[in-house]
């Protein structure tokens, strides 16, 4: 923790007229918008913040390794970032949880929308995930875990083991070293959950991001109803959470299509854990190239969902996002049977709502398609959305339109 002394506090001061997105609820000070940071630090430490002309702002933790040189903790000048802080900012998180989605595997701690910026911690059953990717909470977060698994502990939640994501390429940008492996007593990586009525085995280990994707939960609920008796085709399925929802909705037929052979085999091991195996079938193609046959052969389906990941992390390539976007609905709505539902979705932080919907309206017209939305979702409750700076946002658009022929 902050050791605190009768030094002075190192003071970051930002430039006249910065600190736009910092004032206006965010929590990011980027490094052209501080003038000058006076006193002794060391990167990863917390700094008091200023305005340019003295006023106080809070205080964050520092890193001039970053573009995002300070991270805020607090918009307090005088609280003391100590155990106790840590322990009520979870505390907050964990009673939020509670009060809003069904805790039995979700995201504890979601970064900035937490404030606690820059770490990520989901729970799996009775295993704890934790990405950290910013330097000054990487330093508070053996704090964090504690405080979190104590309060867990008081509502009769006992976590048996702890696993390290930090894996992410960010973390070179914060001058960290990238790491994966246990906190703690070693255990078996496989963890298997429940969600939705669905059992899954989620490899924490070798997983993408945490090991699931936990956002898309309600998302994949939410097809259930459409699913009874209906035959639906689930693209980019990864390990199988969306086809598995279908099935166990009463689903005739199911088929998944995922590009990672890796993903197809724990797809499948899921559906034998569900005894679904007979309705519920994988197959390893790249969707962009499997879409085509598909249409060609004739195959027409009752639901086609469509989950790619992001197909753009940056602005600058965000042309050739819509392009993917447009030409996978486009297929997908070929393969969709008159009066039929889609459900399609963007993960993609620059792919904002308004422009997945002008895209999704072109796919539409190019294959004459009229389409009738049954409702517009978002993330789950537990990756809550911060109405305030870039930080938080409606990075997940999720639709679920009925299409029909043009008349």
């Amino acid at each position: 923790m902050e050791n605190h002394t009768s030094t002075p506090a190192p003071t970051a001061r930002l430039k006249k007229g910065a600190g736009r997105s910092l004032k206006s609820g965010g929590a990011w000070i980027y490094d052209n918008e501080i003038d000058a940071v006076t006193g002794t630090y060391e990167n990863g430490q917390m700094v008091q913040v200023e305005d340019f002309d003295g006023y106080p702002l809070g205080q964050g933790f520092i890193n001039l390794n970053s573009t995002i040189a300070i991270r805020m903790m607090t918009r307090k000048k005088d609280t003391i970032v100590d155990e106790n802080f840590i322990e009520m900012r979870v505390r907050n998180a964990w009673e939020y949880r509670k009060a809003t989605v069904d805790t039995g595997s979700c995201r504890l701690i979601f970064g900035e929308a937490d404030f606690l910026p820059g770490i990520v911690i989901d729970k799996f059953s009775d295993i704890l995930v934790v990405e950290s990717l910013a330097l000054g909470i990487d330093r508070l977060k053996k704090t964090i875990l504690d405080k979190l698994t104590a309060v867990l502990r008081e509502d009769g939640i006992h976590i048996r083991g702890v696993y390290e994501r930090s894996d992410a390429k960010v973390r070179l940008q914060e001058g960290m070293e990238r790491f994966k492996g246990f906190i703690g007593k070693p255990f078996d990586t496989k963890v298997e959950i429940m969600e939705n009525g669905v059992r899954y085995i989620v490899d924490v280990q070798d997983g993408q991001k945490t090991g699931f994707f936990l956002d898309q939960k309600y998302n994949r609920l939410a097809i259930q109803r459409l699913c009874p008796g209906k035959t639906v085709l689930d693209c980019f399925t990864h390990t199988g959470s969306f086809a598995l929802n279908a099935g166990i909705a009463g689903a005739s037929s199911v088929l998944g299509i995922d590009a990672s052979q890796l993903a197809v085999r724990q797809a499948i091991e899921n559906a034998a854990l569900n005894h679904l195996s007979d309705r519920v079938s994988f197959q390893c193609a790249d969707v962009f190239e499997l879409l085509p046959q598909l249409e060609a052969e004739g195959r027409q389906y009752d639901v086609v969902i469509l989950d790619p990941p992001a197909f753009t992390k940056s602005r600058n390539s965000i042309k050739n996002a819509v392009k993917g976007y447009r030409e996978i609905n486009l297929r997908g709505m070929k393969l969709v049977k008159d009066g039929g539902y889609l459900a399609t979705c963007s993960c993609s932080h620059f792919m904002d709502p308004d422009l997945f919907q002008k895209t999704i309206r072109e796919a539409s017209a190019g294959v004459h398609k009229r389409l009738r939305q049954v409702e517009y979702r978002t993330q789950s409750m537990d990756h809550p959305i911060l109405w305030s700076g870039e930080e938080s946002s409606y990075y997940l658009k999720f639709f679920i339109f009925q299409v029909c022929e043009e008349r």
